[in-house]
């Protein structure tokens, strides 16, 4: 399958020779991508300092700076940057350590071009594409809408389309997909732009209250009204209202928003009159409003008048490819927020997100690396800290292997706490021969001398 030339992202690509250096640069050349080239270490750091690339592709064996000595200087100075080395069969133990330190992966030569075009585009999804900022070349009406998913940017032509008329539309989607973000979007873009944009969640509201927060009161309808209401329906004149999960509307109250859209007027709560209203109603839910409305729970007459266009937003899952760009936006904001310099993902961090299956969608999303922003100290957000966030929202217990070295290690901390670091008496408390366990203190790491009095 040939890559589209749709990446427009750079990549650095350092190599020695340059017969290779060409052919590579011919075939990254052909599937979309701007590519620099150095012949040396020292040629690639100095690109570097000119312009950050999207991805590093690398030889491992060159003289002077080696690609794992460009590694380590890339990786100080930038942490989440990819790097690939390219290796030759000889040193493909260097290559397996080198990923353990943190390299992004290693090709052996030669290699398959399909192979190479694979492994860069993921490394390029991985950053999110930093190399080049978010475009907003649809205008202001979609600002704070960040994507570059297919099924998005239809959806989004779509209600630009509907923008244009004042009919009724009813948005499908998950919790935490963003249904508040569209219709913003929508009215944004409509001829009502200039007047009001007015949101209610019709779930949140105790079904007393909902009627009169709709359409108003009238002085002493009930019990501590003590002056008239103007309900939201006449707040959003000539504007927008959005009425947020519509499914769950008590059915007397169907009955009374059926009415408003048909006749256009409102007729507060203890009130004999009714009031005009000019306004466009958009509506949204996560439930299975067809279902409801077969089981008798949602009005059929109101669920025609409000589905005229119906928009359906797709999840998080069906949408990965908008991670990475979310992900970078959010922890700009969220560093603005909580002043702090902005970190950037480690690639198996990012890669973690984007296999997620996220079912809060993009307000989980947003949630953990408020999480990961407020607990992280340093630059890079590591991948464990994201492992930990995403089994906590999803209330996953580690497995097994994992959960028994961590409580093996966290045994051994606290035996060496409450004996000074003597491994005898640790080793005797353990019931273990002292052998044994230095040899469980060296799968740890530990040294006892780090639990020495005064050491801790």
């Amino acid at each position: 399958m040939k890559t589209q030339a749709m990446h427009s992202s750079d990549i650095l690509l350092v190599d020695d020779d340059p017969d290779l250096l060409k052919l590579i640069s011919l075939r990254l050349t052909s599937a979309g991508y701007r590519v620099r080239t150095a012949d040396s270490g020292e040629t690639a750091l100095a690109a570097l300092a000119v312009a950050r690339p999207a991805a590093v592709i690398t030889d491992l064996k060159m003289p002077g700076i080696d690609g794992i000595t460009l590694f380590d200087a890339i990786h100080r100075q930038h942490p989440a940057l990819p790097v690939i080395i390219l290796t030759a069969h000889g040193t493909i133990p260097d290559a397996v350590s080198a990923t353990q330190r943190g390299v992004f992966g290693f090709l052996t030569k030669p290699f398959d071009s399909q192979e190479l075009l694979h492994k860069v585009a993921t490394a390029v999804r991985l950053t999110g594409g930093e190399a080049e900022p978010v475009r907003q070349t649809a205008g202001e009406w979609r600002a704070g809408i960040i994507t570059r998913s297919p099924r998005m940017e239809d959806l989004l032509r779509q209600a630009r389309l509907v923008a244009d008329s004042d009919a009724s539309v009813l948005i499908f989607g998950e919790s935490g997909t963003g249904k508040e973000l569209l219709a913003r979007a929508i009215h944004r873009a409509s001829r009502r732009a200039d007047k009001p944009f007015v949101a209610v969640n019709c779930g949140a509201i105790p079904e007393p209250l909902l009627e009169s927060e709709l359409f108003g009161h009238a002085r002493g309808a009930f019990s501590g009204a003590v002056q008239a209401h103007k309900g939201l329906f006449q707040a959003a004149g000539g504007g927008t209202i959005f009425l947020d999960e519509i499914g769950d509307m008590p059915l007397a109250l169907q009955v009374k928003l059926l009415r408003v859209l048909q006749e256009g007027d409102v007729r507060p709560v203890g009130s004999t009159t009714s009031v005009s209203v000019d306004v466009r109603v958009i509506s949204a839910t996560h439930r299975d409003l067809e279902a409801q409305r077969a089981s008798g729970e949602f009005r059929e007459d109101l669920y025609y008048r409000l589905n005229v266009v119906s928009l359906k937003l797709p999840s998080l899952a069906e949408r990965r490819e908008d991670i990475p760009l979310l992900a970078t936006h959010f922890l700009r904001r969220l560093a603005e927020r909580y002043r702090k310099s902005v970190p950037t993902l480690a690639p198996d961090a990012m890669a973690l997100l984007i296999g997620a299956p996220w079912p809060g969608n993009v307000r989980q999303l947003l949630n953990l690396l408020e999480q990961a922003i407020a607990l992280t100290t340093t630059s890079l957000i590591p991948a464990t800290l994201v492992q930990g966030a995403l089994r906590e929202d999803a209330g996953v217990l580690a497995p097994f292997e994992e959960a028994r070295k961590q409580f093996e290690r966290d045994y051994l901390v606290r035996l060496l706490k409450i004996t000074g670091g003597n491994v005898t008496q640790a080793a005797t408390l353990a019931k273990r021969n002292r052998t044994e366990f230095y040899k469980l203190l060296q799968r740890h790491r530990l040294e006892p001398a780090m639990f020495k009095e005064g050491k801790v």
